[in-house]
């Protein structure tokens, strides 16, 4: 058995869905370090040999992306024009090296990125919220089940044993000459449909309690509810639940920040083509047997990068156009529009619920009014019948059609307030009451 509130607690901790959607926020939480981690320094080492040709001159260069320059190194110029046999001979040639990068100036680019990132949680966090209320709302309605379940039960229960007495007070009558057969078998008939109706009755707790289980996260048990369902806060004005889902509920939350994302999408795709400022170091050792321009060759050890080098620099990139990044930037600005026109949607509905909501509350509310009346007519009906019966007045039929009144009046009311118990949670769901 567990109350509303340690059925919240535990399906928070336990419900396999809610669990998932905080493990999609945790994942998209790793996703937003992504982008900013390109203002830590980098790191890499390269060994390398070749065999070919080295017709060069002799250059100091950092390779840049989209423009594949490979170093030979310091060598004589030899061309077949030239009359040199050495143009087409092979040497070889080794480097070995670490280097190191550090970003010094994006332009905003990764700020960019880094905004696209944290919306991107923002919006996963929102749809986790919105997931939790979700359960919290099926929790509330399956422990409201379970206690309408037992209220209907103990109405079948209540039915039984007053048509059990109503037969032995039926037999006793006839046996003394007050009461015809008649009224005997009507009220053995009436004891077998009260029994039938508190078998059912007994099977829908059962099954409300495997519902709860399961919404609870509980696999393979029935849970029942404990003690009786906790006060319901008072609902506020149309007005003020209106403005309050509108700003609260996290699946417009959700959708706001998918919007914004999306916009900021395009604008950190436009960010591709600013310039990029880096600094560069790198240590490297070389050598290689091929004939230098002046001098020896590199040392006794022929091609082992023994031969020290290093540099240290700033490297400005620009990529000034890139059509495929101009194409996804206008790729993205559609997205940016129908990410816009789902979150008018989305705003919309959520007024049309929120005004369902708060109707099937006001409606269930002012019934329940009505059905407490009812089964208060209906328990004054049953005793003026019970009473005619008693003294002989009235008729088993009579009797029991004010048990049926009575007992549909109790099961009725039973109904209505859970379905009032429904509806204020459901309500309290799109306002977000339980964030």
């Amino acid at each position: 058995m567990m109350t509303l509130e340690e059925a919240l607690s535990y399906a928070r901790a336990h419900q396999p869905a809610l669990r998932s959607a905080l493990a999609r926020v945790a994942a998209a939480a790793a996703d937003a370090r992504v982008p900013r981690a390109q203002w830590l320094p980098s790191f890499g080492a390269t060994l390398q040999a070749f065999e070919g040709t080295t017709n060069n001159t002799t250059a100091s260069y950092v390779g840049v992306p989209d423009v594949d320059i490979p170093r030979i190194g310091s060598t004589k110029v030899g061309t077949p024009s030239a009359g040199s046999a050495a143009a087409w001979t092979p040497s070889t040639s080794m480097l070995g090296a670490i280097g190191a990068g550090q970003e010094v100036f994006d332009f905003g680019r990764i700020a960019a990125q880094a905004a696209v990132a944290d919306l991107s949680y923002e919006a996963e966090r929102q749809r986790s919220n919105a997931e939790r209320l979700r359960i919290d709302l099926l929790v509330k309605e399956t422990y409201y089940g379970v206690l309408g379940a037992h209220a209907v039960l103990r109405a079948a229960q209540d039915a039984f044993q007053r048509a059990k007495a109503h037969r032995d007070m039926a037999a006793a009558g006839v046996k003394s000459g007050l009461h015809a057969p008649i009224e005997l078998t009507r009220a053995d008939a009436d004891l077998t449909r009260f029994d039938v109706g508190q078998i059912r009755a007994g099977g829908s707790v059962q099954s409300a309690q495997a519902v709860f289980a399961a919404s609870v996260g509980i696999d393979g048990a029935l849970l029942d509810a404990a003690a009786d369902a906790p006060p319901q806060p008072p609902a506020p004005s149309l007005d003020e639940a209106l403005k309050q889902a509108t700003q609260v509920d996290p699946v417009l939350k959700a959708g706001r920040a998918r919007a914004e994302a999306a916009d900021a999408l395009t604008r950190a795709i436009n960010s591709e083509t600013r310039p990029d400022l880096a600094l560069t170091a790198t240590f490297s050792g070389r050598a290689g047997t091929a004939t230098p321009s002046s001098g020896s060759l590199s040392d006794q050890y022929g091609p082992l990068p023994t031969v020290p080098n290093w540099d240290v620099g700033l490297v400005l990139r620009w990529p000034l156009y890139d059509p495929v990044v101009a194409a996804r930037r206008e790729a993205a600005a559609a997205r940016t529009a129908v990410a816009r026109a789902d979150l008018s949607v989305l705003v919309q509905q959520e007024g049309a619920t929120v005004q369902q909501a708060y109707v099937a509350l006001q409606v269930n509310q002012a019934a329940l009014v009505s059905l407490k009346r009812a089964v208060d007519a209906a328990h004054a009906n049953y005793a003026q019948a019970e009473a005619r019966f008693k003294a002989g007045l009235g008729t088993s039929l009579e009797l029991a059609d004010a048990e049926a009144v009575r007992t549909d009046a109790e099961i009725q009311l039973a109904v209505g307030e859970f379905e009032a118990r429904r509806a204020r949670a459901a309500l309290s769901r799109l306002l977000g009451e339980d964030l």
